[in-house]
């Protein structure tokens, strides 16, 4: 009896150390288009206890163009790689990012934004986790609709900067969203100004927003939404270097960044009164989780899941990030 006793603990602990073993030869990519930006150091934070907790290594690459994507991929491959996740710079590269993963035998899922063909549709057959654009945009123009009632502003003479990068349709599906919201709730189509932007930063939302407001120096109250958090920011940034007051804005960003952080730990408030927090949590561990599941258990991730934001402002936005586990 002692014998099998002795077998069976023996079998389970070469059990145990198989599957360990196992886990320990893993390496799954995790690529994004914006290592330096605080969103995807975050996803790779979380991703980063994901492979702890399962034991697998996790590879992380910048790539910021389609050149580097590539040569991410087939030094993926070369390392011996079983799968990655990535956020590309551009969905328009979705054939080749599928042609290069099949060509080095690596699995693919995309995280925030969704591959698409040269018909411009979704590619449905990679999986992806990304963000409901419009019911995010959408509480992006409740949140603003809000702050306008709030004040006794009337929405007529209010004017609106549409901080735009309409070379991703995150980008548009997000802005048009909180549009969407607006107009319902009484302001003018007229009244709502296009600022695009050259790149997703607050520079140049900054720039493109001052612009808008010299055009329309006669209106008084402004708000302003975009993309990101920098969007918004960029857009108080030139609110400001033009004179308006900080009463007399209310920009809502989205994202939940550092950036947003730093500006609702200001002393005095400014014209950014909230944003749509993201949480990088489910973007960064839940899909490094489901490619892991995918390698080793052969369990295919859902082809789209989609995640919502929660509105932060400067009265609650730490409890609200110990709520979506960012704190």
């Amino acid at each position: 009896m002692h014998f099998f006793k002795a077998a069976i603990l023996a079998g389970t602990v070469a059990m145990i150390a198989a599957g360990s073993a196992l886990a320990a030869d893993i390496k799954i990519g995790f690529v994004v288009k914006q290592p330096e930006e605080p969103w995807f150091q975050d996803e790779w934070k979380f991703a980063e206890v994901a492979a702890k907790e399962k034991g697998f290594q996790l590879v992380k690459i910048g790539a910021e163009d389609g050149e580097k994507v590539q040569s991410a991929i087939d030094n993926l491959g070369a390392q011996g790689a079983q799968g990655f996740i990535i956020c590309t710079p551009d969905v328009k590269l979705g054939p080749g990012i599928v042609a290069k993963s099949a060509a080095n035998n690596l699995k693919l899922m995309t995280v925030d934004d969704r591959l698409v063909g040269a018909d411009g549709k979704p590619l449905e057959a990679v999986p992806h986790m990304g963000i409901s654009a419009t019911k995010i945009g959408e509480a992006v123009g409740q949140a603003i609709v809000d702050e306008v009632k709030k004040r006794g502003w009337d929405p007529k003479t209010v004017g609106a900067i549409r901080v735009s990068y309409d070379q991703l349709p995150t980008a548009v599906d997000r802005v048009e969203g909180a549009i969407s919201v607006l107009e319902k709730n009484g302001f003018p189509k007229a009244n709502i100004f296009d600022a695009p932007q050259a790149k997703t930063d607050t520079e140049a939302a900054l720039n493109a927003a001052t612009t808008v407001l010299n055009k329309h120096a006669d209106i008084k109250n402004w708000v302003a939404f975009g993309l990101n958090d920098e969007a918004a920011l960029g857009a108080v940034r030139a609110t400001e270097s033009v004179g308006i007051a900080p009463e007399n804005v209310v920009a809502v960003g989205i994202g939940g960044a550092e950036s947003a952080i730093n500006e609702f730990k200001k002393p005095k408030p400014t014209g950014f009164v909230g944003t749509v927090i993201i949480s990088p949590k489910r973007h960064g561990y839940e899909t490094a989780i489901n490619m892991y599941e995918w390698v080793a258990n052969n369990k295919e991730p859902e082809k789209l899941i989609l995640t919502a934001g929660q509105l932060a402002l400067r009265s609650d936005y730490a409890e609200v990030r110990k709520q979506l586990g960012i704190e």
